[in-house]
């Protein structure tokens, strides 16, 4: 197998430890130092259930941000060849309800709770019934696991907002901190690449390339990801990509090699100098970090965002 993703030489990220490894330490925090939680919130961006949510759910997407008329009817119709309907909602249904088996099989009494940025069911819709119930400290895990503006530090704006419109009574919520590097994201990755990987001929399975693609953003979003800037969105998809190929057989690939089987735009689009690292991010964007490394985090039990 042929991997055509990493720095612009197409190569590795040096010494990415697999990150099962922090799960087999005990931290001291683990033995009694968490806060005490009596519900679970699944935080999502929502998305449209039906022809006629499309166009509302991309007024809400778009709020406050001058976006033309004629502009959202032409997203609108990327919507038409799936009827009108995001997979994202079932998704978080589906979620939910293997959350649910796991806590039931665990002995966790948790009341589970679901809310979204975007469409129904709204976040503060969600925290009011929280409220409601009596809710005192909630959990928070949000369908995003990477550290940008969109998708960490808005999902907490969104929190606060939400608890501030609900006001005094309003349950704590705390998120679960973003966890681009945690086995449980990966192997599925790790596995649905080799099980692919699998169903090829034998004489074009060594040869094969593996491509990742994630969500864009602006390139000043990713520049301003992370504590203080710095480039993380990048440096966590890359280090992402790199743990779920740290298997037999993988090798990287030559920028030549990239562009012969893809072509020259779509090669120099893959290729772009995107990988970054801490002491890369100090040296050129004059990053000094103000947080502690994540080994120090799990010692702290700082394992909230």
């Amino acid at each position: 197998m042929v991997v055509t993703i990493s720095d612009h030489s197409n190569r590795f990220l040096a010494s990415i430890p697999h990150p099962a490894a922090a799960i087999a330490i005990r931290w001291p925090w683990l033995d009694g130092g968490m806060p005490s939680y009596d519900a679970f919130l699944l935080v999502s961006f929502g998305g449209p259930e039906g022809p006629d949510d499309v166009m509302p759910f991309l007024a809400n997407v778009t709020r406050g941000r001058n976006v033309p008329p004629e502009r959202l009817a032409s997203v609108a119709e990327h919507y038409d060849a799936f009827g009108g309907v995001s997979p994202i909602n079932q998704q978080c249904r589906d979620l939910l309800a293997a959350v649910r088996a796991d806590f039931e099989a665990s002995g966790l009494a948790l009341p589970l709770y679901w809310g979204n940025r975007n469409w129904t069911p709204y976040l503060v819709d969600t925290v009011r019934a929280m409220t409601a119930d009596g809710v005192r400290r909630a959990i928070a895990f949000v369908t995003s696991a990477y550290s940008s503006y969109s998708s960490c530090r808005q999902y907490l704006d969104d929190i606060e907002r939400a608890r501030a419109a609900v006001g005094p009574g309003a349950p704590e919520i705390d998120k679960i901190r973003r966890y681009f590097n945690h086995p449980g994201f990966i192997e599925p990755f790790a596995g649905s690449a080799a099980d692919a990987l699998a169903t090829l001929p034998p004489d074009l399975r060594d040869d094969a390339h593996l491509v990742f693609t994630a969500h864009s953003v602006p390139a000043a979003m990713a520049e301003a990801s992370g504590p203080g800037g710095g480039w993380r969105y990048v440096a966590e998809l890359t280090e992402a990509a790199a743990v779920a190929v740290n298997a037999p057989g993988a090798v990287p690939g030559s920028d030549e090699e990239a562009r012969a089987r893809l072509g020259d735009y779509f090669a120099e689009v893959l290729l772009l100098d995107q990988g970054t690292d801490a002491a890369r991010a100090r040296d050129e964007l004059g990053w000094d970090p103000s947080h502690p490394s994540l080994t120090e985090e799990f010692r702290q039990g700082s394992y909230r965002s």
